[in-house]
């Protein structure tokens, strides 16, 4: 069936309106990048000269080499961590009925609404007071502890779309407890693990607030190692690093887009 004019013309209108917030999105990124590439130590723009060396001077400073690889180990621990344990405690929500159903789901669901600073302020008082060092391991712990409620979610939705006809049936043919869930219930939820696992890791590479409480010299992640630096320097290279950092992530999406199917992973197809 043939468009009518009207349905041309809203089709162009949703096309101009969604290509303006986009470009309006966008905006502020194209200032920075374009600000990157100024070759005077002060920010100004537009730039009256162009130059790299401000990339350069990204990958020649040391704290943001240490700061990438800190964020990383703290990114994959925390996001394995919370999967596992998210997954774990959505199934027992979805499968069983208890006493203190509803405040162990308060419980996972209360990083939401505290503030990160908050729970990183206090995990720091509580390391202190119990002499627990500043380790790597207590910046994945804060971690876990904001993305766990991401994960729990995310599974929990698939297991309420799951079909458990599909699980009694294999039960029916003789399958053990083990077989089916590695066959059956891991697969089926593959989606919901998948999403959780990337939320997790995309907000515990970008954390900022509550890592800043807990990490030191040697743990300190990159958000971190870039607000130190803003604070002792002015010059572009920050600029340069945000371009660096946001290319590296939209590669990252496109590469587990192509693995995954994101639009079939995160339910909106």
């Amino acid at each position: 069936m043939k468009k009518s004019l009207t349905d041309h013309i809203l089709d162009c209108t949703g096309r101009i309106v969604i290509a303006l917030i986009l470009a309006f999105v966008l905006l502020p990124f194209v200032v920075v990048a374009t600000a990157s590439l100024n070759d005077s130590a002060i920010l100004s723009f537009p730039p009256k000269s162009i130059s790299l060396r401000w990339y350069a001077n990204v990958f020649e400073y040391r704290d943001f080499g240490e700061g990438l690889v800190n964020s990383l180990k703290v990114a994959a621990i925390g996001a394995a961590i919370a999967v596992v344990a998210g997954a774990g405690f959505a199934y027992v929500l979805d499968r069983y009925d208890f006493a203190f159903k509803a405040t162990l789901n308060g419980i996972l669901m209360s990083s939401l609404v505290i503030p990160n600073f908050t729970i990183g302020l206090g995990l720091l008082i509580l390391s202190a007071a119990a002499a627990l060092p500043r380790s790597i391991w207590l910046v994945v712990t804060v971690h876990v502890i904001i993305v766990l409620p991401f994960v729990v979610r995310s599974v929990y939705v698939s297991l309420r779309n799951f079909e458990k006809r599909y699980e009694q049936a294999a039960e029916s043919l003789g399958g053990t407890p083990g077989h089916v869930l590695l066959t059956i219930t891991l697969p089926l939820l593959m989606p919901g693990l998948v999403s959780g696992a990337l939320f997790a890791a995309i907000l515990s590479f970008n954390e900022f607030t509550a890592s800043l409480f807990v990490v030191n010299q040697s743990t300190q992640t990159l958000p971190v190692a870039m607000y130190n630096y803003v604070r002792e320097y002015a010059d572009p290279t920050l600029a340069a690093m945000s371009v660096i950092y946001v290319a590296v992530v939209a590669a990252a999406l496109l590469v587990v887009h192509k693995i995954f199917r994101l639009e079939k992973v995160l339910n909106v197809e």
